[in-house]
């Protein structure tokens, strides 16, 4: 069975020459994100994603975390590893210094976040909803509470949670019914709350639980919603853990995948109630809970892409090893099955997708860090634009892609796929719950049409879609001199993917046109192709930054130092996602505008 290697080069490759490095160490307060640092940073985190969590992920899903009479146990080498992800400093990488963290930008924490979640996802889950709670408290919280809550949370001494989800509100929480009475500057908690990840466990001495409820006598539905930071342990005076708060996990969810991370059913209030703090103003808690959310929508979005390297890695050399019939020019032996055609085409498949995630979301993140750093407003504004554009995207699009390319891993392996211990068949269980939580794929694509697109009358997808078609026109205009020793074939690919990628802008345009006329008139039929539209939108990103890196290739090609193998596989693996993925786009375009009608024809009695 295969470990996990960190594709750093591949990493660096579209840091650097696709997401653009260089102008976001170039911000205010990032100079020190030179490129020899983040090769370092990511090297350093390579050794620790393969020889310290990877090895841990098959007996973690195996063994999966319990639930005792004490707690939660999470599997056996959790617990020191997490021990050495805070000792190493890693959980601190990307927040400022100015509150004990390193201030490294988003986009070099990207590469890290991904090496965590493809080395084992059920781990990476733990930091990643911490993050999520720093977030909300470094926006919402109080001096007093960033001060004593935030020095042991960035640091990953205490880890954090959010906690949004009962039993009769899921998505709806306007459904929400904890409550929080008032009792002097403080509140106490009384509900439950089910789907907590990492809600208990045994990694820190303390959790420090983000909890919604309403206050009594808040108005109804979501605008009567409040925030809470409600720890585990209450402090002593010296701000060291003391006695327990009333709130413990009385179940673990029994999941499909993901085993060794604890999703908890938390109980507040059994006796007189959690002790809690209002974070943010009273009756706004929602908004500051989708501070989280977002944080953590981007970082399920790299889960789809982490899931997808790691099952293609283990099909790839399964592929190579796999020794399986003649080829189909009949060689006198059987031959690895990497030489079939339809095992390359799969392995192919795969590749190009990965390739295609991983750079939209490394230009996503700098896009983040250009909105938070630049020092010219408008800059700053454009930026936050394309963010908020393609956040839900970033989480649909690459989450059900990585399901979708760990599904085909199984199949590149064949029956021995099926089998549990060749381990293929976690990948696709761990990766199939990324499509639904922090908002199923429908809520992303709702979002894209409703918030993202429809809001605004389409102007910032639109100045996107114009993006796309500039890169489309670069490479179609490329010419033979242009080309590393006037390569013909260079050009040819070029060309191809430049035709392939100007159809599926013009596709996504024309869907954009008809989604915001039929908007006016019936928004059913508009938000029957949400769905579909994310698909597109992913697809056509997608094959704009493969188009990108393909232009990077094509100039380092004609340097003396360029690595032409690994260049000119940059645009192999373009053109071919534009012959096999950007396709689609006329498809889609027509699923869309021309389908609408049927989604809702068939009357609800005949399902």
């Amino acid at each position: 069975m295969s470990e996990y290697t960190a594709p750093v080069r591949d990493m660096l490759f579209v840091l650097t020459e696709v997401a653009g490095l260089a102008e976001v160490a170039a911000l205010p307060g990032r100079e020190d994100a030179s490129a020899e640092l983040v090769a370092e940073v990511l090297e350093q985190n390579a050794r620790f994603a393969t020889e310290v969590l990877s090895p841990l992920n098959r007996p973690g899903d195996v063994e999966g975390a319990r639930l005792e009479a004490d707690g939660v146990r999470t599997p056996a080498g959790f617990r020191d590893a997490y021990r050495q992800f805070v000792e190493g400093g890693w959980n601190s990488l990307s927040f400022s210094p100015e509150i004990g963290g390193q201030g490294l930008p988003r986009v070099v924490a990207a590469p890290v976040m991904e090496m965590w979640k493809s080395a084992n996802l059920a781990f990476s889950l733990c930091p990643l909803l911490t993050t999520g709670a720093i977030e909300a408290l470094l926006l919402r919280g109080s001096d007093a509470q960033r001060a004593v809550w935030l020095p042991k949370m960035v640091s990953g001494e205490w880890t954090g949670t959010m906690n949004l989800t009962e039993p009769q509100a899921g998505s709806d929480l306007s459904l929400l019914k904890a409550r929080a009475v008032r009792d002097g500057e403080q509140f106490r908690i009384f509900g439950q709350k089910i789907f907590i990840t990492y809600g208990d466990h045994d990694f820190t001495d303390n959790i420090v639980h983000l909890v919604l409820a309403r206050v009594d006598g808040a108005p109804p539905g979501v605008r009567g919603i409040s925030l809470f930071l409600v720890p585990k342990y209450l402090l002593r005076a010296d701000g060291t853990p003391g006695e327990r708060n009333d709130l413990r996990c009385i179940s673990l969810e029994h999941k499909l995948g993901i085993h060794a991370s604890p999703t908890a059913v938390m109980q507040y209030g059994e006796n007189e109630g959690a002790i809690g703090w209002l974070v943010g103003e009273e009756n706004r808690g929602l908004e500051t809970m989708f501070i989280m959310m977002n944080a953590a929508r981007f970082a399920v979005g790299l889960e789809g892409l982490a899931v997808a390297e790691r099952a293609y890695q283990r099909a790839r050399e399964h592929a190579r090893e796999r020794i399986q019939s003649r080829d189909v020019l009949g060689s006198a032996e059987a031959v690895p099955i990497i030489r079939h055609p339809d095992v390359r085409r799969m392995l192919m498949d795969m590749k190009s997708k990965i390739e295609a995630m991983r750079a939209l979301a490394y230009v996503v993140a700098a896009a983040h860090d250009r909105a938070h750093d630049h020092p010219d407003e408008r800059e700053r504004a454009t930026a936050q634009a394309l963010v908020d554009l393609m956040i839900p995207v970033v989480k649909g699009w690459l989450t059900e892609t990585g399901t979708e390319v760990s599904s085909i891993a199984i199949q590149v392996h064949g029956g021995m796929g099926y089998i549990e211990e060749t381990g293929a068949a976690q990948h696709l269980r761990d990766a199939r719950i990324t499509t639904i939580y922090e908002g199923t794929t429908g809520i992303q694509a709702n979002d894209l049409l409703g918030r993202k697109i429809l809001r605004d009358g389409g102007s910032a997808i639109r100045t996107l879609i114009g993006e796309i078609h500039a890169t489309a026109a670069a490479l179609t205009t490329v010419s033979v001199a242009a080309s590393p020793s006037g390569s013909s074939d260079a050009v040819a690919d070029c060309g191809a993917i430049g035709r392939r990628l100007s159809g599926a802008a013009s596709a996504l345009s024309a869907t954009v046109d008809w989604l915001i006329d039929t908007a006016q008139t019936d928004l059913r039929l508009a938000y029957a192709g949400a769905v579909p539209l994310l698909r597109l939108m992913g697809i056509a990103c997608g094959g704009w930054q493969l188009g990108r890196s393909a232009l990077a290739a094509l100039r380092l090609l004609s340097e003396p130092e360029g690595d032409a193998a690994f260049l000119r596989a940059k645009l192999t693996t373009a053109r071919f996602f534009a012959e096999h993925s950007l396709v689609q786009a006329d498809a889609l375009r027509d699923e869309i505008c021309q389908g609408a009608h049927s989604v809702l024809a068939v009357a609800e009695s005949q399902f």
